[in-house]
């Protein structure tokens, strides 16, 4: 009897080992994948951003932290900051506004519904670079849809990719319409599972809509929020193509984000040291608001112990 317990002790371990085994197999490609294409470019940044690496002069030099002194003594990385600052705090909640907005009329079946959400969806599926394109199209000053439009109601239109303080509300704008879609169905999904019976008693408690939408909707869908908050946030973040195909990060430099900047350094003017060191910044700022935020999700987010 013993020596049976033992044998099926030696195939019971033997099994686990096995299935051990070929469970790190399956996820060795990914692995080596995401250490390839992730970890090691992450570790590579850290390291140029030590080092004045250019590839016009094929230098590689250690100069320690001296890109960074530079760059926060940068005037035009100093004005990308406070650009990229206020594409975000533009974008989010006109974001989470709208597509909570959106989310709650599309939610519910009815005629046309079906059309409406391929309406709003669609612009997620499209390319950046079209996307920007088209609107830039759309707001050139002389040929212009908008502009053609108001020149036939006998209005001169303004130069609107051209205005120094239109740039980025344009970039805000066209970027918002871009990701409403994903956002909205993210709270469809979130807002069709609330339960219906907590709906009912409000109903009969005389709550009204907004009432229900504020005091039942909004707790019960807190965790999605939270998702599409720091999603937002990490977009908004490392927004380009947009900026790239609209403005080319102009008129001058008004309208450059961080992502656009690190652009410019690293492949118009071959500074990838230095480059490398405002990546470095733009990373430890994503990180330290994505962990700001998590350890904030336990005051507002619903669910959370």
């Amino acid at each position: 009897m013993t020596n049976e317990v033992k044998t099926k002790r030696r195939k019971t371990r033997s099994l686990e080992y096995s299935d051990s085994v070929w469970g790190y197999a399956f996820i060795m490609p990914m692995l080596i994948g995401f250490l390839i294409i992730t970890v090691l470019p992450v570790i590579m940044t850290f390291v140029y951003s030590m080092t004045d690496k250019n590839m016009m002069s094929r230098t590689t030099n250690f100069i320690a932290m001296d890109n960074f002194v530079k760059l926060f003594s940068d005037k035009t990385f100093r004005s990308t900051m406070w650009q990229t600052l206020e594409f975000t705090v533009l974008l989010i909640p006109s974001n989470m506004i709208l597509t909570l907005g959106l989310a709650s009329l599309l939610k519910d079946k009815f005629k046309g519904c079906g059309f409406f959400r391929t309406a709003v969806f669609t612009p997620v599926v499209t390319s950046v670079v079209v996307w920007g394109v088209l609107w830039k199209y759309i707001f050139q000053t002389d040929n212009g849809l908008i502009n053609s439009v108001l020149k036939m109601m006998g209005i001169t239109g303004p130069q609107w990719l051209m205005n120094l303080k239109m740039a980025i509300p344009i970039s805000v704008f066209v970027t918002l319409v871009k990701g409403l879609g994903m956002n909205m169905v993210i709270f469809i999904g979130a807002m069709l599972d609330v339960p219906e019976d907590y709906y009912e008693a409000a109903e009969l408690d005389g709550a009204n809509k907004f009432q229900q939408f504020f005091k039942i909707t909004l707790p019960n869908i807190a965790p999605s929020i939270f998702l599409v908050l720091i999603l937002t946030t990490i977009g908004s973040l490392k927004v380009f193509g947009q900026v790239k195909a609209l403005t080319n990060g102009g008129p001058g430099t008004s309208s450059y984000v961080m992502v656009f900047y690190i652009y410019q350094m690293a492949f118009q003017s071959y500074k990838f040291g230095y480059a490398s060191a405002a990546s470095v910044i733009l990373f430890l700022i994503i990180v330290a608001l994505t962990i700001l935020q998590w350890k904030m999700r336990k005051r507002w987010v619903f669910h959370e112990d």
